[in-house]
């Protein structure tokens, strides 16, 4: 039985039936060239935000700076030792004391404010984050001063010790009190030491 020669594809092309190539003609080559399109500039995120940052009203920078009163009036206690050994630096705490000693002689006025700030701002969607975090804070701050009146009270420390943390205690809560003020008087937003990061987690997950 005769074999038949194997074609090579050179030869196959060119034995190609020409009413084939009629019904199906090769495709034209293109002669236009494609070059990439120039790709169009990213915008950056912060770019956005700072573009589209808007100054704090005025309402949530009196609201803000009126959360840190609260603080300050239940922790003003700690002063008592400081302000009667140096009366001079009393003074500029003379305009508020009328005020703070007010808000002492109403019963259960802590409680009460506690509750008004955390359910009336903090919890309320109705409010900016922005004075809802200061709210927060502030709780959170007069909180972490109630843990050292505890302490004291469980370990009932000596008379001297007692009067070096009132006085530290106080400079701290008057500072927290300044900055906080002054930044939320500016429309910024004051980070407390380890407090903010506990106002923020806890503003998160409500």
């Amino acid at each position: 039985m005769a074999t038949l020669p194997l074609l090579r594809p050179s030869v196959l092309r060119h034995n190609i039936n020409p009413l084939h190539r009629k019904l199906h003609p090769p495709p034209p080559h293109s002669t236009h060239l494609k070059f990439p399109q120039p790709s169009k500039p990213v915008t950056s995120p912060m770019s956005v935000s700072a573009s589209s940052k808007t100054p704090t009203p005025a309402a949530d920078r009196l609201m803000s700076a009126a959360s840190y009163c609260y603080p300050l009036f239940n922790g003003f206690q700690y002063g008592r030792f400081l302000l009667s050994e140096y009366p001079i630096l009393a003074t500029p705490f003379k305009p508020i004391i009328p005020v703070v000693s007010a808000y002492h002689s109403i019963p259960y006025a802590s409680f009460i404010s506690f509750f008004a700030f955390y359910l009336g701002i903090v919890r309320n969607p109705n409010v900016s984050r922005y004075v809802r975090f200061n709210a927060l804070q502030a709780l959170v701050l007069d909180v972490v001063l109630v843990v050292p009146m505890m302490v004291q009270q469980i370990l009932s420390p000596g008379l001297n010790l007692t009067i070096l943390g009132y006085n530290c205690l106080f400079v701290f809560l008057v500072a927290c009190f300044a900055y906080a003020l002054g930044c939320s008087v500016l429309g910024k937003t004051p980070y407390l030491p380890f407090i903010a990061e506990a106002a923020s987690r806890q503003l998160d997950y409500s």
